[in-house]
């Protein structure tokens, strides 16, 4: 894992540089000297959390994006990287593929669902949607005591800030891919 102060001094210097700012400008911006942005920048220095407040106060950024490593442009997801989550003595899996990030109103998983295999799932906060596409079987899907049944190629897209049900109701394993969407 790469230490906070390379992460720092990459964030900085790419930010500084999108924002066409000279060292001068940045400490007239966030009043650490020139000196010290320099070092921060090379990863010569560890800087203390009062002068990264020093910095993102000035630069007007949130603490986050200096300190976290930057997503690159393109990622590969691959499955058995995945920690996969089960329910119903195993019938029911989930693999988050894209889990929820503070800054993104959305999270996406593949769900297998073994013949039989059923998940209750509680209310969802208020406004959030849930959008599924099987690939593979049939699935019934409860809302508000109204059954649902969506087979291979189908879609549903419903409120899932209520109680709610998945059942592989037919015949054969479920593949199908779910998008929870969540209100600003």
């Amino acid at each position: 894992m790469e230490e906070i102060h390379l992460i720092i001094a990459k964030n900085l210097k790419a930010l500084r540089s999108s924002k066409k700012l000279s060292l001068e400008k940045v400490a007239e911006l966030t009043g650490v000297s020139k000196t010290m942005i320099g070092q921060i920048e090379r990863g010569d220095s560890i800087p203390t959390i009062t002068t990264i407040w020093k910095i993102v106060n000035g630069l007007k950024i949130s603490f986050t994006s200096l300190i976290n490593n930057p997503q690159p442009d393109t990622k590969v997801i691959l499955r058995n990287e995945i920690q996969t989550l089960s329910e119903d003595n195993g019938k029911y899996r989930v693999y988050p593929y894209f889990p929820f990030e503070e800054d993104k109103r959305f999270e996406v998983y593949s769900v297998e669902i073994d013949k039989g295999g059923f998940l209750s799932a509680d209310s969802h906060r208020e406004g959030t949607e849930e959008l599924i596409t099987v690939f593979e079987g049939e699935l019934t899907v409860r809302i508000n005591n109204i059954e649902n049944t969506v087979r291979s190629g189908d879609s549903i897209r419903f409120k899932a800030d209520r109680p709610h049900t998945y059942h592989n109701s037919g015949e054969s394993l479920t593949r199908l891919s779910m998008i929870l969407y969540y209100p600003a």
